[in-house]
């Protein structure tokens, strides 16, 4: 029986959501033309399918690709699902399609253009994360660490729990301004929740003070005479800057 095409799939937007459109497309053998979640805005000719998270089935289809093809795999696809490439969802769809086929090798196959893809989509998301591993900046709040970034990608996931390893007795927040979401760290507690906008008060002298000296810092540590504007910025990308203290004005 041949698989049905003419209709899009439309989903939460989760991983799980997402995972729950595979498992929409083998067992009711569809293959959409589109997949999109609910706050975009696509034209479609074709009828629109909902497709309703299910937990139980999202976890089905992650064993499955385990177990079908591989843990890289699902690590691909985990990774990918949080970066800002074009339909990403239907690349992840034809991925799987092809790793349930020929199994774990479908990893190294990088002629193919969606491995290729879906690789260095990858490859993008966790480059970006260590970044902001590297590159975020905190300032003190009312004894509370914030920091805010402007991720390409959705990296917060992937980011946040370093610092939450790295300053295990804080209470932190950082916000993803590009995505709209904070992740809070309270008490050993982690939580990642939407947050449209984040207002913050003006900093207290002591922060301001801080901020200072790590401004001297960072240009008494400077040789005028080995500055390389063009080297900088290819180790630190200038679109990272904006949030950096020692650039701050």
């Amino acid at each position: 029986m041949p698989y049905r095409t003419d209709l899009a799939y439309l989903y939460d937007g989760s991983f799980e959501g997402l995972l729950c459109c595979v498992y929409e497309s083998y067992y009711e053998k569809e293959l959409p033309t589109l997949i999109f979640h609910h706050g975009e805005e696509q034209a479609t000719l074709f009828p629109v399918k909902e497709i309703v998270t299910d937990h139980a089935k999202a976890q089905k289809v992650e064993r499955s690709i385990v177990q079908s093809i591989s843990k890289e795999a699902f690590r691909l696809v985990r990774t990918c699902y949080l970066s800002h490439m074009a339909d990403r969802e239907l690349t992840i769809l034809h991925f799987l399609r092809m790793g349930y086929q020929i199994g774990s090798r479908v990893t190294n196959m990088l002629a193919h253009d969606v491995v290729r893809a879906i690789t260095k989509s990858a490859q993008n998301v966790a480059g970006e994360s260590h970044f902001y591993k590297e590159f975020l900046r905190f300032s003190e709040y009312n004894g509370a660490l914030v920091a805010i970034i402007e991720p390409k990608n959705f990296v917060l996931p992937l980011t946040a729990p370093h610092f939450c390893d790295r300053f295990p007795s804080e209470q932190f927040l950082i916000y993803d301004k590009t995505h709209k979401y904070a992740f809070v760290y309270q008490n050993g507690k982690r939580s990642l929740i939407p947050l449209d906008h984040l207002e913050l008060p003006e900093a207290d002298a002591e922060e301001k003070q801080y901020r200072v000296l790590w401004k001297q810092f960072y240009n008494t540590i400077a040789v005028k005479g080995r500055i390389n504007p063009k080297r900088r910025m290819g180790n630190m990308p200038k679109r990272y800057w904006s949030q950096l203290t020692e650039f701050m004005d």
